[in-house]
């Protein structure tokens, strides 16, 4: 399925304004990338420019029960990594997509491992 230009065009400029309030806060964010089989998540530190650790639903097989299931088990599996690197407080930067599904599914397995933000 073809996406239309004008909703590329309004997806960059959802990217740009949620990305662009964020710079403010300082603190490493989680970027989130949802394709229609996989959700990958990583949490960059942007004043160094690398990424401190990343987790996506190919490593995990394992997960069944749906595609929500699966973003909340990558965010319990990202937040122990993160903890292991003493990464405490996050930013979330859910980028062009909405804050529902499966990037809210996430946010609240990435909670649940004990990462603020």
């Amino acid at each position: 399925m073809a996406v239309n230009k004008k909703d590329r065009i309004r997806a960059k400029r959802r990217a740009f304004r949620v990305r662009h309030g964020l710079k403010k806060y300082g603190a490493p964010r989680v970027s989130v990338f949802r394709s229609l089989k996989n959700i990958y998540a990583q949490i960059i530190d942007d004043i160094a420019g690398h990424t401190l650790v990343a987790c996506s639903s190919l490593e995990l097989k394992n997960i069944e029960n749906g595609k929500k299931a699966v973003a909340h088990a990558i965010g319990i599996e990202l937040a122990k990594r993160a903890k292991e690197k003493n990464i405490e407080t996050v930013i979330f930067d859910r980028g062009r997509f909405h804050y529902h599904g499966r990037v809210k599914s996430l946010a609240d397995g990435l909670r649940e491992g004990g990462i603020k933000f």
